[in-house]
């Protein structure tokens, strides 16, 4: 008969309730607008109306497919990219070197990196300066249409240039234990040469760990608003763009058509997802079959420049785009064609930080209240972990997808109906409700920065510990937590840089009443005053570069004697 653990469940059904339990009740909150009956507006009866005014917008099926195909597109060409690269250049120093450059892109805001990419490649970007006109004849920008192309292939270049860091360092975790070192010496003794070694024994190992990301990004890509608002088409917008314009529409039948849109969108992503799945399992036949006919393939050396040269494209065109934030941010006048600013001024970085103290007050308060309340999620994981692990369990795969939910949803599919239940609790526009809807997005990223580091864990120090009469709670609080230090610092700040990148969340539950430089920021990436936008652009990668600079400098200061616990190491 098994014994019974106490409080062995808790950590689980604490986890589930705070996750799930807030998309759930979204979801329900859109799904009953969806079918008609949103009894704040008067709507009282079930119908099918809101599905037929969705099926009568102008360009819903041009919308429909832009969000399927450039998400899914996107999010294939950034697994292919990571993993090739993984594949070429695995334990070497030139794999540690671009591991250095794109663990810092990982925290730049999705909207900073699609303004700072736009103004790179617009008609009148950067790189058009650069070549303007010595190389191009332009002596004004060329009408073409490279920002908000019809086809959105600009709006996939930057979801691009934003999952490859995402899915680069969930693959680096995976990569990163003892036993795949012995895989890649198995590899090589059988005569494979080190490509074709890790896609046919390395792959399979870590692919497991790495799939559930890959499936919050395929969902994330197919519902974007921010980067389809700055980079996408407009004549159609992509749904989940659109979906916001109908949500706070003055016309409020719009909003159970919203309701309905939202539905649409879920579909999208599912389906997305589907397909994906669908195309693994392709793959895994075909290489399964593959791998039993036991082909060696050595020669690689095109193949790893190739992986290379595609990895430094995307870091070069990511630190470019940043380069080019920073100098608009300080351009006074900069006309075209001049590869830099004429004037240079520091005027509107200080109006940003004296004239609108409340927008940059208000991000900050956010981050860092999210920050400290994922201090409270990061002691969840952890109990979570450590009562996983003295009762010998692995953490089921049903929690951990329950812990990625709120990723693996499009978050318009949950927050209209999140809206909805702060407005019937009085919450609705407030800055609590901001929090508390940030805060759904924190806990799985705290979960993803802690798991792998804690299962890294020597179990050998908690052994003896526990030899010489330590309990768990002691063991806990005076061994495993300070080995943790780092990765719990590492933590606050990414929560920090969840709560900067929050867009949608913001603006839909926040209502417009509730403004931080991210909505700011997109909001101003329709107009025409680069500098501006710029400037509110460098503020969303500024704060979260100064949480990543504490949690660099605590461990240095703490562990200035101790090599291997600080941050550099």
């Amino acid at each position: 008969m098994a014994k019974f653990r106490p409080g062995s469940k808790l950590p689980s059904l604490i986890v589930v309730l705070l996750l799930a339990g807030p998309v759930l009740a979204g979801l329900a909150g859109t799904v009953l607008p969806a079918f008609g009956y949103l009894p704040v507006l008067g709507a009282r009866e079930i119908t099918l109306e809101p599905f037929a005014q969705l099926f009568s917008m102008p360009g819903l099926l041009q919308s429909t497919a832009l969000s399927f195909w450039t998400g899914l597109v996107a999010s294939l060409v950034s697994l292919a990219i990571v993993l090739c690269f993984s594949a070429a250049w695995s334990g070497t120093q030139t794999f540690q070197r671009v591991s250095r450059f794109l663990s810092p892109l990982l925290s730049v805001p999705h909207a900073a990196a699609a303004i700072g990419l736009a103004f790179l490649i617009a008609p009148s970007g950067f790189l058009a300066r650069l070549l303007s006109p010595w190389a191009t004849g332009w002596e004004r920008p060329p009408d073409l249409l490279l920002v908000n192309d019809t086809y959105g292939v600009a709006m996939t270049l930057g979801l691009v240039a934003k999952e490859v860091p995402f899915l680069f360092l969930m693959t680096l975790a995976a990569l990163n234990r003892p036993e795949i070192k012995s895989y890649t010496k198995v590899a090589t003794s059988l005569g494979y040469g080190r490509m074709s070694g890790f896609f046919k024994v390395i792959l399979p190992q870590v692919y497991p760990l790495i799939r559930l990301p890959m499936l919050a990004v395929i969902a994330y890509s197919t519902s974007v608003v921010d980067v389809a608002v700055i980079l996408g088409p407009t004549t159609p917008a992509p749904l989940a763009a659109r979906l916001v314009v109908w949500m706070n529409d003055p016309d409020l039948s719009l909003r159970l058509a919203g309701s309905a849109g939202a539905l649409l969108q879920l579909g999208i992503s599912a389906g997305a997802i589907l397909v994906y799945l669908l195309f693994e399992a392709c793959v895994t036949k075909l290489s399964s079959t593959r791998l039993a006919l036991g082909h060696r393939i050595k020669p690689d050396g095109a193949g790893r420049i190739a992986a290379l040269g595609t990895m430094v494209f995307i870091v070069s065109a990511m630190c470019l785009s940043l380069l080019v934030l920073m100098i608009w941010s300080l351009a006074k006048s900069w006309w075209y064609p001049a590869p830099l600013p004429q004037n240079w001024s520091v005027s509107a970085l200080s109006m940003a930080l004296t004239q609108t103290p409340q927008i940059l007050g208000t991000t900050i308060l956010l981050g860092v209240l999210a920050a400290l309340a994922a201090l409270i999620s990061t002691s969840l994981t952890l109990w979570l972990l450590e009562t996983k692990t003295h009762a010998a369990e692995p953490v089921d795969p049903q929690l951990r997808t329950l812990i990625f939910l709120p990723l693996l949803l499009p978050q318009i599919a949950f927050l209209f109906g999140l809206k909805m239940l702060f407005l019937m609790i009085g919450l609705d526009g407030s800055f609590t409700a901001v929090l508390l809807t940030h805060l759904v997005f924190v806990l799985p990223y705290a979960f993803l920065a802690l798991s792998d580091p804690w299962q890294r864990q020597d179990p050998r120090y908690t052994r003896v510990a526990a030899s010489m009469g330590a309990s768990r709670a002691r063991i806990f609080f005076r061994v495993q937590l300070p080995m943790l230090t780092r990765p719990v610092l590492v933590t606050l700040a990414v929560a920090l840089a969840v709560s900067v990148g929050q867009y949608l969340p913001t603006l839909m539950i926040g209502a417009g009443r509730v403004v931080t430089v991210t909505t700011e920021s997109v909001a101003l990436a329709s107009g025409g005053n680069r500098q501006i936008t710029a400037v509110y652009a460098l503020l969303q990668l500024l704060i979260p570069f100064a949480g990543f600079a504490v949690a660099a400098a605590i461990p240095a200061v703490l562990f200035k004697n101790r090599t291997a616990l600080r941050l550099d190491a």
